[in-house]
């Protein structure tokens, strides 16, 4: 699981998925504003066609439209693949195919191999921005009909995942965002509902690392 992740800068967002995003808060936790990115709106639906991307901001956490307000964020930043098509606060996202990518410079998982909680920057080994699996959904306020976007970064089991099975506390059990491959991007922004649990794999620990910040 994932509370607490760092966002890429606008140069990085440029340079990894030619999108321009205006830069907010780089350090996030739930209910924070973060970008995300899901197919363009203005793209037609011509099946030869390959969409293009648009980058928003919106709450870390996913906010369900029928929500009274925004408290539930909170709790709904991490959806589990393996209920996520009936758990109530995600189940329109997930049938709708309202798929994103959540850009992270890096996450933070809690190490208790000492016997004490550290916080451990876990990045690409390579040093590319990850692409984060996630599913974005539009709220409005019921008091001042304002809209606000907001996200959720989908996870896998790792129990046997030989990086990340060491964070999180002994006797629970190990989880981990779905980090996709560079290559299934477009993919996973296009995919219907039917076909979205392909892409809910782990990603490979030797292209995992954790490093300090710079």
């Amino acid at each position: 699981m994932c509370s607490h992740y760092e966002a890429p800068t606008s140069a990085q967002l440029a340079a990894t998925f030619s999108v321009q995003v205006e830069q907010g808060t780089l350090d996030l936790w739930p209910g924070y504003l973060g970008p995300f990115l899901r197919r363009s709106t203005s793209v037609g639906e011509m099946d030869d066609e390959v969409p293009g991307l648009e980058g928003l901001h919106g709450s870390f956490g996913l906010i369900p439209q029928w929500s009274k307000d925004t408290k539930i964020c909170r709790r709904t930043y991490n959806a589990r693949s393996e209920t996520v098509a009936e758990k109530p606060s995600y189940r329109n996202a997930w049938r709708r195919a309202q798929h994103c990518i959540i850009p992270a410079a890096a996450i933070y998982e809690p190490d208790w191999r000492s016997g004490k909680a550290v916080a451990t920057r876990i990045a690409r080994a390579d040093g590319e921005v990850m692409g984060i699996a996630g599913l974005w959904e539009e709220w409005r306020d019921p008091n001042t009909r304002q809209t606000l976007h907001s996200y959720t970064m989908l996870t896998v089991n790792a129990d046997t995942h030989d990086f990340m099975r060491n964070y999180h506390r002994p006797e629970d059990e190990k989880r981990m965002v779905v980090i996709l491959p560079r290559g299934l991007y477009h993919d996973w922004l296009q995919a219907p509902m039917d076909a979205s649990a392909d892409f809910m794999r782990r990603y490979p620990a030797d292209r995992l690392a954790v490093i300090e910040p710079k």
